[in-house]
């Protein structure tokens, strides 16, 4: 799928805070500031071991460009967050399905003792992983809310897709073709959903310009990583 004042120095950004950790002191960098709102280097880690159990990888198997791309992720996040301003999560009924879906991806956690130690691993608990399940679909669906109006899909270009693309595809695989009327319907909503994702990524390079962004270079597991290029972006 932390995602979100604007009195923040840049100084701030600059400075290394301390907070308690297991082990004495742990020390939390700041590694981007949004619009004013902080992004530290335990926010960047959590994602890595949030997208890592999500998609049940291991978390040290990311490379540093995915590294970076998680941390640009959480920058999208908080971007989008002051836009559609959302009040709580997702019921609980949605982010239990998507629960279920994950638990399954972990062979190990048909269990509830497996799936409570596949959580550790990844030093998440069910709390968290519920809360940030319920945070990222809300947001979402705002997102949608507010974009979704504007896509039309007109039956050309549902006839397009079906000759340019899924005709061609079911020669090529050997596949018995498939009348236009059965997979009408299905069709409209691959381009409806693949237009949402440019308007997202549409919205998020004009959010983006609009912003003023600031990134450090940060370290995680062990791995020194840059921000985006001159370590800062000021708009």
């Amino acid at each position: 799928m932390t995602i979100f004042g604007r009195s923040v120095s840049y100084a701030l950004v600059c400075v290394t805070l301390a907070i308690p950790g297991r082990a004495g002191q742990i020390v939390d960098r700041v590694v981007a500031n949004v619009n004013g709102h902080v992004l530290l280097q335990s926010d960047w880690e959590e994602e890595l071991a949030f997208e890592a159990f999500v998609d049940a990888r291991a978390v040290d198997s990311f490379t540093a460009a995915e590294r970076k791309a998680a941390l640009d992720r959480l920058i999208d996040q908080e971007l989008l967050r002051e836009e559609v301003k959302p009040v709580e999560g997702a019921p609980d009924e949605i982010v239990n399905a998507r629960l279920a879906e994950i638990r399954k991806l972990h062979a190990d956690a048909s269990t509830d003792a497996g799936w409570q130690a596949a959580l550790q691993r990844y030093g998440l608990t069910p709390a968290s992983l519920q809360k940030r399940l319920a945070a990222d679909i809300e947001i979402m669906r705002l997102v949608e809310d507010r974009l979704r109006p504007s896509i039309q899909i007109d039956t050309r270009a549902v006839e397009s897709y079906y000759h340019e693309h899924l005709l061609p595809e079911l020669q090529k695989s050997g596949t018995k073709e498939v009348p236009l009327p059965e997979v009408f319907g299905r069709i409209k909503d691959l381009l409806a959903e693949q237009r949402m994702t440019q308007l997202v990524s549409t919205w998020l390079v004009s959010l983006r310009s609009q912003s003023r962004i600031q990134i450090q270079n940060a370290t995680v597991s062990g791995s020194t990583t840059p921000g985006s290029a001159g370590g800062e972006q000021n708009r």
